[in-house]
């Protein structure tokens, strides 16, 4: 039983350690997303966004294999205590019939309080079990990511690329090619403006 523990809290450090690995290349990948706007290139930074959040939902989950393992640990953990606790109190028992039958109060409260002891060691074994099981997570969409993570590196970094990119049709490679249809528009809507007036 305690190889077992030990393997599952080798696996869990493994993981941990996979997490923030692909946390760090999702950083890198932030920093593309920065250069990629500097540029005034939206596509590309959009694909670095798209990259950097996939790192970072695989960083996430590595996370929470982490705490699914941690939480078999934990119940392997308990099982221990519990096999050592069952153990106790049976020699607990045993100890409180040969107080009651001899009824010396002194140790009947004695085996109580050895007794409650241990009971509230089970308690805390149990609390911190299911606080690990009850930690979850749960992800936004990968498009609400993708745009909230370049309008951060933009806003961080003092990029006024923000009302290009909202105006960026599907299919643009860059805000100045969308800066020239504008022109195109607003020229084509002067002159209509113009041969209304005459």
């Amino acid at each position: 039983m305690d190889e077992t523990l030990f393997q599952l809290k080798f696996t869990s450090k493994q993981l941990e350690r996979l997490a923030k690995k692909a946390e760090k290349e999702s950083e890198k990948e932030q920093a593309k997303v920065k250069k990629a706007l500097q540029q005034k290139n939206v596509e590309c930074a959009k694909v670095y966004a798209e990259n950097s959040i996939r790192k970072k939902n695989e960083g996430l989950n590595w996370l929470r294999m982490a705490s699914r393992v941690d939480a078999v640990a934990s119940k392997v953990q308990t099982a221990v205590t519990m096999k050592a606790v069952t153990k106790n109190m049976g020699q607990v028992t045993k100890a409180l019939d040969k107080a009651l039958n001899s009824m010396d109060l002194q140790k009947v409260s004695a085996v109580m309080d050895k007794f409650e002891t241990q009971v509230q060691n089970l308690d805390v074994h149990t609390s911190v079990m299911e606080d690990s099981m009850s930690s979850a997570m749960t992800l936004t969409t990968p498009q609400e990511q993708v745009d909230d993570l370049i309008h951060q590196i933009a806003e961080e970094n003092g990029l006024e690329v923000m009302d290009q990119l909202n105006q960026l049709p599907a299919g643009a490679t860059s805000v100045g090619a969308e800066s020239s249809r504008t022109q195109e528009k607003e020229d084509l809507l002067s002159r209509r403006l113009a041969a209304l007036r005459n």
